[in-house]
């Protein structure tokens, strides 16, 4: 105890710096109740102090273990050092990979730095030769849609072409049809003819069209 409170004294510069000292005695002042020089310091024992009278008969057990809970324990604090071996081994892998790649990006910048600008100059290429073929892909697209809108615009005139044609093959036909037609002012003319010129329709035929039986007008 005494050597502590030795090691806790103030030294030369702190009594400077707080001023001269007091006098000891029981003079009346603040200085003579409190010395700040005087700080109160709790002392520790060193390793050669001896112990104290009160525990120096004590002796100190360690406290009872249970088997069970110690094996338990003991199993836990195992897999606890496995898991944590494993991500200490992980990490450590992870960490030199990561130091690897830097040194191999260091090492092979330049070598990839000419490699990238090979390979743009490259993709460029293609790029420019992929543009000339689409580009004359879309050109023949169009001439090919061209072609055809001028084909179905010439099938479209030759169908509307003969379509007139037929119509009027057709009015051509029933304008020589219609010199045949009764009207009011032949009619007395036809129905003279038709007395003169009797037809029978009554008769048969074979399969090839032949008249086999005919009856007798009346």
């Amino acid at each position: 105890m005494l050597s502590a409170l030795r090691r806790c004294r103030p030294g030369p510069g702190l009594g400077v710096a707080l001023g001269p000292a007091a006098p000891p005695g029981p003079g009346p002042g603040p200085a003579s109740a409190r010395d700040p020089r005087l700080v109160p310091v709790r002392g520790r024992k060193t390793r050669y102090d001896p112990p104290a009278k009160s525990k120096a008969s004590r002796l100190k057990l360690p406290p009872p273990v249970d088997p069970e809970e110690l094996l338990v324990v003991t199993e836990r604090y195992r897999l606890h050092r496995l898991v944590l071996s494993a991500l200490r081994a992980e990490f450590k892998a992870e960490v030199v990979q990561k130091k690897q790649e830097a040194l191999r990006a260091q090492e092979d910048s330049a070598e990839l730095a000419d490699e990238h600008r090979r390979l743009m100059a490259w993709n460029e290429e293609q790029n420019a030769l992929q543009r000339a073929r689409r580009e004359e892909r879309i050109r023949k697209e169009e001439e090919e849609e061209k072609r055809r809108k001028l084909q179905a615009v010439e099938d479209k005139g030759r169908v509307m072409e003969a379509f007139l044609k037929e119509k009027e093959e057709e009015v051509l036909q029933l304008q020589e049809e219609a010199k045949t037609f009764i009207t009011p002012q032949n009619l007395e003319a036809r129905i003279e003819e038709c007395l003169d010129n009797p037809h029978n329709y009554n008769f048969a035929i074979d399969r090839d069209g032949r008249i086999v039986k005919r009856t007798a007008l009346s």
